[in-house]
């Protein structure tokens, strides 16, 4: 595409990228400027600001560089950062050789024209499972390749369960989980704690009961959507569940799970570590679909991505990069450092056999699904957006599941 389109179109994506920002990692974000000094230099831009000069991800990206016999200059942003910055340097030519940006962010710079396919750079992704690969999928054409995944699961509390006299293997679906909460309440203790909260955050954490249920994003006034949001609004209206969900984010919900009281927690992968702070004993079960077996809750975590560039010889360089990136070993690495699970069953084996409670994670990855698959791409942030704020409408009392949903469906419409 010819420079001049593209950053017309990037001009016209810019507001697409606000609303589906990450729900996992971030904190500061560092300077701007794109384009490294010379040929013999590549720049990489990523949203893990946490990761300073010195950390193993510095290291690994200088390694990839030495590999490829070119320097990296690299700029690690704020998740909610990353998208709007890169749009506005493919405005002005000066976007990023390597990207890793959040998953439902690839296909708005699709769209836009920002990102190069996979067919273009050479880009190998024949051992990444389908369902993560599709969340990089637009239009038929692949716009990259994953690093890691990170999804939900619900986090249990054995030690609550037992006083409840709740065996967590009789949690199959939706009637033996709301049967557990019964048993959980009755006993004294409290149920479950999620995020409900009028944000990403709050859809995310939504979705795997809404897919649960059978529901699609194309059609969110759904029987099998109302079921969902019903689930919930009873979960609350019998005392089951909090009426903080309704401004828990990820985190505070996690606190609330941490103090010891609850039996379950919708969380995701990257609170494993506080997980094993927490002080009592834990599990994981993934999050049960309405009739039994596995929901696909949505994927998080990141897709390394080669943007478009005038100078088009540059993109043996970027393919050499991205490839060393998301080999067996720098994923194994990575996405350990990461907390995530990763996105080939081949180093997925490695990490369960390194540490055996990653199997619950990799069973509810497996089963995962892009926010933006479907095709959905950029239709994905509006319907969202309705999306949580019927959850919040239904969840306040302020109207039904029903009448919430099919507002919501109208307002996408």
């Amino acid at each position: 595409m010819h420079s001049s389109s593209r950053r017309r179109l990037a001009a016209v994506a810019l507001s697409a990228v606000v609303s589906v920002v990450g729900t996992a990692c971030s904190s500061s974000s560092a300077g701007t400027d794109a384009k490294g000094a010379g040929n013999g230099t590549y720049t990489v831009w990523d949203p893990y600001p946490q990761f300073a000069e010195g950390s193993a991800w510095k290291k690994l990206l200088d390694q990839c560089g030495t590999e490829a016999g070119v320097k990296i200059k690299r700029t690690g942003f704020d998740t909610s950062d990353l998208g709007n910055k890169t749009l506005l340097a493919a405005q002005q030519g000066n976007s990023p050789d390597v990207l890793i940006v959040d998953n439902p962010v690839v296909s708005t710079l699709a769209e836009a024209g920002v990102l190069t396919t996979t067919d273009e750079t050479k880009l190998d992704t024949s051992k990444v499972d389908p369902n993560l690969l599709a969340a990089g999928q637009s239009g038929g054409k692949t716009y990259g390749t994953p690093i890691g995944a990170n999804t939900l699961a619900l986090y249990y509390n054995k030690k609550v369960l037992k006083k409840a006299g709740v065996d967590i293997a009789s949690v199959k679906d939706w009637t033996s989980l709301t049967a557990a909460l019964d048993k959980v309440k009755k006993a004294g203790k409290k149920g479950i704690t999620f995020s409900a909260i009028g944000t990403e955050e709050g859809s995310f954490q939504f979705l795997p009961w809404f897919w649960g249920a059978g529901a699609k994003l194309t059609a969110v006034d759904s029987a099998q959507a109302v079921s969902a949001l019903s689930l919930w609004k009873d979960w609350l209206k019998k005392g089951y569940a909090p009426n903080s969900v309704l401004n828990n984010t990820q985190t505070t919900s996690w606190q609330e799970f941490a103090s010891g009281d609850y039996a379950f927690s919708e969380n995701g992968t990257w609170q494993l570590a506080n997980a094993k702070k927490a002080g009592f004993d834990y599990g994981v079960l993934p999050i049960p679909a309405s009739a039994g077996g596995s929901a696909a809750a949505p994927t998080g975590g990141e897709f390394v991505t080669i943007p478009v560039q005038d100078d088009t010889a540059r993109y043996t360089t970027s393919q050499k990069l991205a490839t060393c990136l998301t080999s067996n070993q720098n994923l194994y690495d990575t996405d350990t450092t990461l907390s995530y699970v990763a996105p080939t069953s081949e180093v997925q084996d490695k990490q369960v056999a390194a540490d055996a409670q990653l199997k619950p994670w990799v069973d509810a990855v497996k089963a995962a699904k892009g926010r933006t698959s479907d095709d959905l791409g950029t239709k994905y942030p509006k319907i969202s957006e309705q999306l949580w704020k019927a959850v919040q409408s239904a969840l306040s009392g302020s109207t039904s599941p029903k009448d919430a949903l099919a507002a919501a469906q109208s307002a996408v419409k």
